[in-house]
């Protein structure tokens, strides 16, 4: 009797297999040991199924590593985004163009990589007011918070340094530090009471119009204009021209995370600087030499070296190496001058000194030019930079110091070579010119003398003849003649002196 093989229908549970649910028609379950489960005139199922069971299986395997990834990322993404940046710059330098562009560069680079804030740890004496201005409108137009912190402890914000403070979105101070004395200078002249109010005016309205706006006390920061005022960081936090004291930049992170900033554009923000990023943006090479040529007393050394260097190549021509680095250091001088306010009576004076040297090597004044000419050296490089702070100056030690060295060195080189061009020839036939001959034939007036070892055709003067042997001097050299003269007494160049037959 056939007996047909059907497979249940019903739910398929989990750990089973299809075996356990094909029994024969009207029969008992197949037992487990059967390969196959075979309908009515069909063909076996058990090679299908084993055929089958390998690729189900790591289909489930690949799909579960890719839902183990998946969740990863959804568990991981959260954390990176709450991972927040703060970018770092240093300004510890005078308040200059190129300080300007560095602050500029760093405001960039964080908006560039959406930081939460710019921490800037400030330090400086003060500096131009035309460059405070740039970053103080760098400031204010910056999409990220900044963050202005006098540190470390001991550090100062002065003049300058006190606009860039209140400017900031958070203005931050170290313990032991202080901000102030912002009162406007003009250092070298004495200004008339109209225009020393009409620069105090403005500086006062420059602060104000926007330290009003970050809501400080504005009657306390004028003061430190009008009145050259200076505060502790326990004053300025009680006057309210700070926001706190930090003692360092991770305390002061901490304090300012989840605070809301009152943007000068009039919208707020909150920060999130918990545990946040530090990127530190260095001054770049370009920027650090240039800091270094801004320093007045380094461009004064560079011009006067290199003009040193290039007298120096005048005088020894076709060294090549005197001339190439004293162009250099010449422009790199210039270069730095060009960056600082520069009093034009000064250059009048440098102009002066130069003239003044000239005259001294083309006449005989006993030395008076000379000195004329070096005290106007010394006085134009003392006066040349028109700084408001000392650290933007030409320091006297500096300028006594080049402008004595300069005019000594010039005046010396010049004397040397005046002198050598005026003495007398030692090489070539004019180098015989006074030297002693011996008559080797009797001149009358023509012969042959010898001199230093060599036979020189002779002509006589002042004489009728010269015989043989007698001692003549050499007065002149035409072409390949010498002209002689006989003497009674003539000196040889090693001291014995010896008489010649002179016949008349």
């Amino acid at each position: 009797m056939r007996t047909d093989l059907s497979c249940r229908t019903g739910p398929l549970l989990v750990g089973r297999s299809l075996r356990d649910f094909c029994t024969p028609l009207g029969g008992p379950p197949v037992g487990r040991d059967e390969d196959d489960c075979r309908p009515s005139g069909g063909p076996p199922n058990g090679l299908k199924r084993r055929a089958n069971a390998r690729p189900l299986r790591r289909r489930s395997v690949r799909q579960d590593i890719v839902f183990t990834i998946f969740l990863l990322f959804l568990v991981l993404l959260p954390l990176h985004a709450q991972t927040s940046t703060v970018v770092k710059l240093t300004i510890h330098d005078t308040i200059q163009p190129i300080t300007a562009d560095y602050l500029q560069r760093g405001l960039q680079q964080a908006a560039k990589v959406h930081a939460q804030a710019v921490l800037v740890s400030l330090g400086t004496p003060g500096g131009l007011l035309e460059s405070t201005r740039v970053m103080v409108q760098a400031i204010e137009n910056s999409s990220v918070p900044v963050i202005v912190y006098i540190s470390p402890t001991g550090s100062r914000a002065g003049s300058a340094g006190f606009f860039l403070l209140e400017a900031a979105d958070i203005a931050a101070m170290a313990p032991g530090t202080n901000a102030g004395a912002a009162h406007p200078i003009v250092e070298g002249r004495t200004l008339d009471p109209i225009l020393k109010a009409k620069i105090e005016n403005d500086a006062a309205a420059f602060l104000r119009s926007y330290s009003a706006r970050r809501g400080r006390n504005v009657e306390a920061a004028e003061d430190a204009i009008r009145n050259s005022k200076s505060y502790s960081d326990e004053e300025a936090l009680k006057l309210k021209l700070v926001d706190l004291v930090a003692t360092n930049d991770s305390t002061l992170l901490d304090a300012l995370d989840n605070r809301e900033v009152r943007r000068f554009d009039g919208t707020t923000q909150t920060l999130h600087l918990r545990g946040a990023a530090i990127e530190v943006v260095a001054p770049s090479m370009r920027e650090r030499l240039l800091s270094k040529l801004t320093n007045p007393d380094v461009a004064v050394l560079l011009m006067v070296l290199g003009a040193l260097l290039i007298y120096l190549e005048f005088n020894v021509p076709g060294t090549v190496v005197p001339g190439s680095l004293g162009t250099l250091f010449v422009l790199l001088g210039l270069f730095g001058l060009n960056l600082l306010p520069i009093r034009h009576t000064a250059v009048v004076l440098l102009l002066a000194a130069v003239f003044l040297m000239v005259l001294e090597i083309k006449f005989t004044s006993h030395g008076v030019l000379a000195f004329a000419g070096i005290a106007c050296l010394v006085f134009g490089l003392a006066t040349l930079v028109d700084g408001p702070i000392p650290e933007l100056r030409v320091h006297t030690a500096t300028a006594v110091g080049a402008g004595l060295g300069f005019g000594v060195i010039t005046f010396g080189l010049a004397w040397i070579a005046l002198k050598a061009r005026r003495g007398k020839v030692l090489t070539g036939p004019q180098a015989m010119v006074g030297a002693v001959a011996i008559a080797r034939t009797a001149l009358a007036p023509d012969g042959q003398v010898e001199i230093r070892g060599e036979l020189w055709q002779a002509s006589l003067r002042g004489a009728a003849a010269v015989s043989a042997g007698a001692f003549v001097s050499v007065r002149g050299v035409d072409g390949l003649v010498l002209l002689v003269e006989a003497g009674k007494d003539a000196v040889l160049p090693d001291g014995p002196t010896a008489r010649g037959e002179v016949t008349s």
